[in-house]
């Protein structure tokens, strides 16, 4: 499927929509990724950039278990994956997605391979946060409302904002859809590392972008 510019009709789009659905699940995808790159991979966030600026402040002040160079690979490798996507991919969730599936599975055969840690520990945080720069900005590119697929600050703004507007509610069940779907990506994802399953971790992520894909072709 290839998208040019965010279509207006995007705002209107009901949940059963491939295309909202293939989102939730890439929602879903980015708890997984962010369990596996925190709990797995040094405290370092390859879907959530907010919290990699946090953490290099942390580390900056001191504070011991955090990464300053884990974080800032996750960051350049994220912004690297956002200029790719703006250049060459605005829009085509297709090719965005098998990009990322492709990138998920590499990232766990080396977890199945290696021990992640010191250059494999680095190399993996970028392979996961590279994949999430690409979709970040073609998901944006798609401009559909309240599915960012990876930040939930804002849809959880609205959801508290507008929660006595009545006439918003296929809006505020899109938002509570989203943050729910992204906390069932986070627990199986953290249940895994936490059992030393990383690496069945993003082959569940890949399976489930591969889905997304799935149902943007159909759409």
């Amino acid at each position: 499927m290839s998208t040019s510019a965010a279509a207006p009709s995007r705002a209107d789009l009901p949940d059963s929509d491939p295309l909202v659905l293939s989102l939730f699940g890439l929602t879903v995808v980015s708890g997984i990724v962010d369990a596996v790159s925190y709990l797995g991979l040094g405290h370092v966030f390859a879907a959530n950039m907010t919290g990699n600026v946090v953490v290099v402040g942390f580390a900056l002040a001191g504070a011991p278990g955090f990464s300053v160079p884990g974080s800032v690979t996750a960051l350049g490798a994220f912004l690297l994956g956002a200029v790719l996507a703006g250049r060459f991919a605005a829009g085509r969730l297709r090719a965005a997605l098998v990009a990322e599936t492709v990138l998920h599975l590499a990232t766990a055969g080396v977890l199945f391979a290696v021990e992640a840690d010191g250059a494999v520990q680095y190399a993996t945080i970028g392979l996961l946060a590279l994949a999430m720069g690409i979709r970040n900005a073609t998901v944006r590119s798609l401009g559909v409302p309240d599915l960012t697929t990876t930040v939930l600050t804002m849809t959880l703004t609205g959801l508290a904002a507008d929660s006595g507007a009545g006439s918003r509610s296929a809006r505020q069940r899109r938002r509570l859809l989203s943050a729910l779907t992204m906390l069932a990506g986070v627990v199986p994802g953290a249940v895994l590392v936490l059992h030393g399953q990383a690496g069945w971790a993003m082959v569940a992520g890949a399976a489930l972008t591969a889905a997304a894909l799935v149902l943007c072709h159909r759409r």
